[in-house]
Formats: C-alpha cells, sequence, structure tokens
C-alpha cells in the first residue's frame, strides 16, 4: 500500500516528542504534512528535515533550560541562534552540517509564520556559515569500468551470482548515472530482457527516462542468469543473501574492497560513479541539457559543477604535461 502524505509526515515527526514541547511537536508534524504535499518530498528526505530540526530543538532545550515552547521561539533572539550552531560547531561539526540544520529550522520558521502561529525573526537575522566549494571525485573511466567488472572480485569466496549483481549495480550506476537507491528501488519488471531505457524516480518523486548502454544491460541479464531467487515483476530486481532487498551497505562494501585491490582514493564511493559517468559524458562533448536530464537535476546550475571538474582535469594534465610548467 502506498504511504499518504500523512503517513510520511507521521513518520518523520516520529522522536520529536521528547526534544519538543507539545504545541511546537503538532507544528512540526504540521510541517512536514506541507513539505510532503506541496514538494512531494521522500519519507527519508522529511526524516532528514525532521531530524536536523530536532537537533536544534535539542541544542535549545540545552540553551534556554526547558523545551521550547512557540512563544519561546518567537522570542528568540540572534544570539540564541548562534549560540546553538556554536554548540554543535564546538563538536567540530562540518560548516555544510551547520547550514543544513539552519535551514531546516528556516523552513519551519516560514512555516509558523505562514499558519499564523508565530514569527521567528532570529533565525533570519543570523548568518548562514559559509560552505567551502568541493569539486564532485570522479575516478578514471579505467577505474570505473574495473568497478563494474566482475572478474576484478574473481579471487573473493563468493557466490557467482552475488559477483554478478554487485557488478549490474554498479554498471547502473556508472553506466546510468543513477543514484545508489534508484538502482535498488527497480524491480524486476522495470528491466525486463529488452528493456532498453527505464523510468526512474528520483528525488523528489521526480521521474526521468535514463538510456540504457548494451554492457550494462548485458551485465543485468548475467545477473538475472545466475540469481537463486525467483524475480517477480513487482519485486525489487537486485536481491541479498537471503532473498530479500539488497541493501545500500552491501554495495558499498563491495566498493570498498575493490577501492583497496585496486588502489583508489577513499573518494571512489558508488556515488563517485554517478559523477564519473556525468563528468567521462562532458569530456567527450556531451551536452549539458542532456547531462542535466539524464542525471535528474532540477537546476542546470548543479549540473554546471561538472564543467568545473572537466576544466581542472584539464589543467592538471597541462601542468603535469607542459614542458615549461616548471621553467
Amino acid at each position: 500500500m502506498a504511504m499518504t502524505d500523512q503517513d510520511r509526515a507521521a513518520r518523520a515527526a516520529h522522536g520529536l516528542a521528547a526534544a519538543a514541547a507539545p504545541d511546537v511537536a503538532a507544528a512540526v508534524e504540521g510541517w512536514l504534512a506541507r513539505l510532503a504535499h506541496e514538494r512531494r518530498l521522500s519519507a527519508k528526505t522529511l526524516e532528514a528535515y525532521a531530524r536536523d530540526l530536532s537537533v536544534v530543538l535539542v541544542r535549545l532545550t540545552d540553551h534556554l533550560g526547558k523545551r521550547p515552547t512557540l512563544p519561546d521561539l518567537a522570542a528568540l533572539t540572534p544570539a540564541d541562534v548562534r549560540a546553538v550552531l556554536a554548540s554543535r560547531r564546538a563538536e567540530g561539526v562540518a560548516p555544510r552540517t551547520l547550514v543544513r540544520l539552519l535551514a531546516a529550522a528556516r523552513s519551519f520558521g516560514r512555516h509558523l509564520e505562514r499558519e499564523g502561529q508565530g514569527k521567528v525573526g532570529a533565525l533570519t537575522a543570523v548568518r548562514a556559515p559559509k560552505v567551502p566549494k568541493g569539486l564532485p571525485k570522479p575516478v578514471s573511466v579505467a577505474a570505473a569500468r574495473a568497478l563494474a567488472d566482475p572478474d576484478t572480485r574473481a579471487g573473493e569466496a563468493r557466490e557467482a551470482w552475488v559477483l554478478a549483481r554487485d557488478a549490474a549495480v554498479i554498471g547502473l550506476l556508472y553506466g546510468a548515472g543513477l543514484r545508489i537507491s534508484e538502482a535498488l528501488g527497480l524491480t524486476a519488471g522495470m528491466l525486463s530482457p529488452g528493456t532498453t531505457q527505464i523510468t526512474v524516480t528520483g528525488k523528489g518523486n521526480k521521474t526521468r527516462m535514463v538510456p540504457l548502454i548494451a554492457p550494462v544491460l548485458a551485465a543485468v541479464e548475467a545477473y538475472r542468469g545466475l540469481c537463486p531467487y525467483p524475480l517477480a515483476p513487482d519485486k525489487p530486481l537486485f536481491r541479498g543473501a537471503k532473498g530479500g532487498p539488497l541493501s545500500p551497505r552491501i554495495v558499498q562494501l563491495a566498493v570498498e574492497r575493490m577501492r583497496g585491490a585496486l588502489g583508489l582514493p577513499d573518494s571512489a564511493t558508488p556515488h563517485a560513479l554517478r559523477h564519473s559517468f556525468a563528468t567521462h559524458l562532458l569530456s567527450r562533448g556531451g551536452d549539458l541539457r542532456a547531462i542535466q536530464e539524464l542525471l535528474g537535476h532540477a537546476s542546470l546550475s548543479t549540473t554546471q559543477i561538472y564543467t568545473q571538474v572537466d576544466a581542472a582535469a584539464l589543467m592538471n594534465a597541462w601542468r603535469a604535461a607542459h614542458p615549461r610548467v616548471r621553467a
């Protein structure tokens, strides 16, 4: 049975009771329900919003000496908000996390104002911490191919169908640019024999069409032929050792093992393969708009970061090869 907006909101709000006063907890559930209905956020994304707001409320409780009520939130000063962020910063939390916490609190504050439940002006009066911009770290073409090749793990004491399964998942990450959650969310019917493209549901429940290249299709068919479990059309395509849905952690561990064997850096993760998909397409003349569609990015600016990666790679090659760089 499909999860309703109310179900997703209630699930996300579960556990906030200890961090919030009753009036705040009720308002939080209304905020999450609005996010679920208007922005069509997934249950996991809603839970992340709720978790971040919970951290803020717990820190406010420590700072104020009691669980904050709605009037307490309206009475907050910029100094109160800075104290909350400073307490997390003192624990070594990264600026990006502080920005996320503040963003969740501001979103909740806008909901309160919209519903006539008070205005938390202190949240907008505090400047968000600066986040250093980092570029995605793709792996090389040769490394990506090696990660997707079951022969790379031929020496491991694992069943052939498990190696074929992991190779098929990794092939989808690199060959189709899928997120790991998108690959593991595929049903057997979505990738039936003869399929050349699939409809993927990504972030915000947005769907997109993704074409599948021959090596990816071959890897999936190899897995299908070896999988010891029946693959019903409406059930998950990729199975764990006991036949249940495959856990993302299993794929992450497989990549970690190969990363060590291939001498790759820690940045070579399953998600790095999605970065590699975009970067390698761009370096071979791929259209930026087309890559945006393939990745499912809502904004072109998100995809444009890969042009910086490509330019950085060119500069590194120039520095390494030009005879006058060190002249």
